[in-house]
């Protein structure tokens, strides 16, 4: 995905603005988080799994493979 994040963040915003907007953004990433930590935890555990050989355990494997 990608994001244009030139028209994401306009110039000129007051401090107010920009503490309101980023006070709702973490409070989205804080719930989102909450709601989701099980999936999240998985699949970042399988992922960090995915990376090691249970053969060779000091090599790591590329995420790429």
């Amino acid at each position: 995905m990608n994001i244009d994040f030139e028209k994401l963040f306009p110039d000129g915003l007051s401090g107010e603005t920009a503490s309101a907007i980023s006070d709702v953004l973490n409070e989205i990433a804080r719930r989102w988080e909450h709601y989701y930590f099980h999936p999240i935890r998985h699949y970042r555990t399988q992922r960090q799994a995915d990376l090691f050989d249970s053969e060779q355990a000091w090599r790591r494997k590329s995420p790429d493979d």
